[in-house]
């Protein structure tokens, strides 16, 4: 069979293009790092690096997500650190106060100190991040959740806090509102009495008299746990003071606990109700009364407790009344300081955990994305050894074919002519 010199000379070309080309795919491997360079040099591969690589993009993603997360929580942390500094000062300075040796020049003193923690306080529940949203607002972050309005602080913030998905089955809170930190004491931090009715916010609570309270105490924690709201009511008549005990129904009406006209001795009378012992003394007058009951579920504003108190320190005490109410307010404040610190450390300790979970899903996202990458490696990634060896063959391959074109086109009889 006879063969043209154009179809030697097509082959010639033709092999020494492949060997060309499969040197340069080599070449891009080697410079690339990688296998699979086009789809098409392993389809299967490709394919799965492609949903392996949008695996690591979401993952990416929640760790994005995490590190705005914990900004935020860190931010709120360092926040609530500095109130629970506030409000033991605060406390430390009620029971300063509570000296009875101090005169109304001393008590203006530490109001005007205690003022100053006040503001302080009012001035972290409206703290703000780094973008100029309100940390306590929740969902309304762009406006100051406390306002202060005519001597008396209001929250306008969200009750619904915000939340971000840090990984793929965890939405975190991070934030919590104001209404949690500082207008809500935790339940079973115990009780809390309050001259006058149940709802009395005033710093004279309704009473008249000079009845003053120590307590409540816990005598049976077995019955306290279950106690509600107890109510005291004084009555007078013909000279004699006698009280009675009423309890709020699960309808919130009063009703009597079974203590009636019990004899009222103002040297000194201890009250016993619901697993609770209260000691009063001084003088009360009629329709005068001292409510009773769980911390939660009395006074649980804690700028209220400081608006109270300072009221009563900014006011002259000197009559028999006005001493009880000095009295009565500050042993109250005391247990309100108390609770309200309870709250807030809690509230602190939840922020805490909150920020060692992303740590710990830091550290889980961390072994996924290992996991990730091997699995990406093992896919697309080159083999340097096989490549570079693999790279020299076609090397010599390409050198090879390139001299047998050499020697193909001088196969012509033109040139003996």
């Amino acid at each position: 069979m006879r063969i043209s010199t154009v179809t030697m000379y097509e082959q010639s070309v033709g092999s020494m293009n492949r060997q060309q080309a499969d040197f340069m795919h080599l070449s891009q491997q080697l410079a690339s790092g990688r296998r699979v360079v086009n789809p098409s040099d392993d389809p299967q591969a490709a394919s799965r690096a492609v949903a392996v690589g949008q695996s690591q993009a979401v993952n990416q993603q929640f760790s994005d997500a995490r590190v705005s997360a914990r900004n935020a929580l860190s931010q709120e942390e360092s926040v609530l650190n500095s109130v629970s500094d506030a409000v033991a000062s605060a406390k430390a300075l009620v029971i300063q106060a509570a000296n009875g040796t101090l005169s109304d020049a001393d008590r203006q003193s530490v109001a005007s100190e205690l003022r100053g923690i006040y503001e302080t306080v009012l001035g972290q529940a409206n703290a703000t991040d780094g973008n100029g949203h309100y940390l306590f607002g929740g969902y309304q972050d762009s406006s100051a959740p406390f306002v202060s309005s005519g001597g008396s602080v209001g929250y306008e913030g969200a009750d619904q806090v915000r939340k971000q998905r840090v990984d793929a089955s965890r939405d975190m809170p991070v934030g919590d509102t104001g209404r949690d930190i500082f207008l809500s004491v935790p339940s079973g931090s115990g009780f809390v009495a309050n001259q006058g009715g149940p709802s009395s916010t005033s710093v004279d609570g309704g009473n008249t008299g000079s009845v003053t309270f120590k307590g409540p105490d816990v005598i049976d924690s077995s019955v306290a746990s279950a106690s509600g709201r107890y109510q005291v009511v004084f009555s007078e008549s013909g000279g004699d003071t006698t009280y009675s005990v009423l309890e709020e129904d699960a309808g919130g009406n009063w009703v009597s606990a079974g203590i009636d006209g019990e004899p009222y001795d103002a040297a000194g009378t201890t009250v016993e109700v619901g697993g609770l012992r209260m000691e009063l003394e001084g003088q009360p007058d009629d329709g005068d009364s001292v409510t009773l009951g769980p911390a939660d579920e009395m006074n649980t504003d804690l700028f209220k407790t400081f608006e109270k108190v300072l009221s009563v320190l900014e006011s002259p005490a000197e009559t028999d009344a006005e001493q009880a109410t000095l009295s009565n307010t500050l042993n109250v404040a005391m247990r309100e300081f108390d609770a309200s610190l309870d709250n807030v450390l809690t509230k602190r300790a939840s922020v805490g955990a909150r920020l060692n979970e992303l740590d710990v899903i830091d550290s889980v996202s961390g072994n996924r994305e290992l996991n990730y990458a091997q699995t990406m490696s093992d896919l697309v990634d080159l083999d340097y050894n096989q490549a570079i060896s693999e790279y020299s063959l076609r090397q010599v391959g390409m050198q090879a074919a390139q001299q047998a074109f050499v020697g193909m086109r001088d196969l012509s009889l033109f040139k003996y002519l």
